[in-house]
């Protein structure tokens, strides 16, 4: 079963939308996830490039059925600075994605929308690379996104600071961890 998760790195970003679209258009909340070691292990790899590295983290398939069953849109945002660096291709992190979305799509779990930045600091700049809000306020502008209602799940400072500029939750887990008490957290709106 192939996912139709929209699988892309986004670049622009336009006003915010609860001022764009004010009371006319009903916003919807949304759970961000960094990815690799927060959905995925990355235990023994520096970068997760290749399909058969990708192995789920305890509780995330769960967790994001639950999620989802609430009414939260799930998105994935995640830094992949290996591309730039020369290490792998955006097809290996897009085959990545596809293997990712499809086990998730195979539970009945949607993922609304993956951005990736593929740059990274020590071959060039850039306005999208985590811990820049960028790719969060892409993601809540194109879906009409409330913050005031969403969260980040991620286990690193640049995650948090990510979430904390975005003007979302964040949830901060230690690094290929069970995730399902941030589940919790969130579904007891905490």
């Amino acid at each position: 079963m192939t996912s139709k998760a929209n699988l892309t790195s986004e670049y622009n970003v336009k006003p915010d939308m609860k001022k764009r679209f004010g009371q006319s258009q009903p916003l919807k909340k949304a759970v961000f996830f960094d990815r690799d070691g927060t959905i995925n292990s990355d235990k023994g790899h520096y970068y997760i490039h290749k399909p058969q590295d990708f192995v789920f983290n305890p509780g995330v398939i769960e967790g994001m059925k639950k999620l989802q069953d609430a009414g939260y849109l799930l998105f994935v945002i995640t830094n992949q600075g290996g591309i730039a660096k020369g290490i792998y291709t955006k097809a290996d992190v897009e085959a990545v994605h596809r293997k990712m979305c499809d086990e998730l799509a195979a539970c009945g779990i949607a993922i609304t929308k993956i951005y990736y930045c593929p740059h990274h600091e020590s071959v060039k700049t850039c306005v999208c690379r985590k811990p820049s809000p960028y790719m969060v306020n892409r993601a809540i502008e194109e879906f009409h996104i409330d913050k005031d209602l969403s969260w980040f799940i991620g286990d690193s400072t640049r995650d948090v600071e990510c979430a904390e500029a975005a003007g979302v939750r964040p949830v901060r887990i230690h690094k290929n961890q069970d995730i399902t008490p941030a589940i919790q957290q969130i579904l007891k709106g905490k």
